[in-house]
């Protein structure tokens, strides 16, 4: 089916359409989602926002990229504002612990929960470790080192999903990769004193 086709029934709420539509893209949603948000649950939880997003604004796709374009880029923002949220709650976490509040605080180190697929049992605890470094990055350096390196995209579909140039996104992937060195390092060099 042509992909304009496809949009039109989607857009008409063609219950074929949307079965199509999560059939071709849950399994590849779900790993862009894990990708960013290393947490099986989550990533999943994430996920079906995106699909909520999907069904709710295809009448508002306008057609500059491709479908999958478009919801990788859902995928990717879902992801970023969660992780956002997790953060601010950290943050908050961390200010109730230094003013003496009482008000209950997720504690638990987030990162340590890797669950990604592709990982193997035996590489969890230094996948958790990579993901922590990630996690420091600026948020466009983590945008771009995520999808290239952990999801796989190729600078072409970086440059779509992102609206970025592909000399911008080659360049801030080189400074994600020096930066995330830099940083294990770090880690690596503390591990063994």
């Amino acid at each position: 089916m042509e992909e304009q086709e496809f949009i039109n029934q989607l857009i008409q709420g063609k219950q074929t359409a949307y079965s199509q539509l999560l059939d071709e893209y849950q399994q590849k949603v779900f790993v862009t989602c894990i990708s960013f948000v290393p947490n099986k649950e989550d990533a999943e939880d994430i996920a079906q926002v995106v699909f909520l997003e999907v069904f709710k604004s295809i009448s508002n796709f306008k057609g500059d990229s491709k479908l999958s374009t478009w919801i990788f880029r859902i995928a990717t923002n879902k992801s970023l504002e969660f992780i956002r949220k997790k953060n601010t709650k950290k943050r908050l976490g961390f200010m109730q612990r230094i003013i003496g509040s009482e008000i209950p605080i997720d504690q638990t180190n987030y990162f340590t929960e890797f669950d990604h697929p592709g990982i193997l049992m035996e590489n969890k605890e230094k996948s958790a470790t990579i993901f922590k470094a990630i996690d420091t990055l600026p948020e466009s350096q983590r945008v771009i080192f995520t999808l290239a390196k952990i999801d796989g995209k190729s600078y072409q579909e970086i440059v779509e999903i992102t609206g970025k140039s592909l000399s911008s996104v080659e360049s801030i992937l080189y400074r994600a990769k020096k930066g995330l060195q830099v940083k294990l390092e770090n880690f690596y060099k503390n591990e063994q004193s």
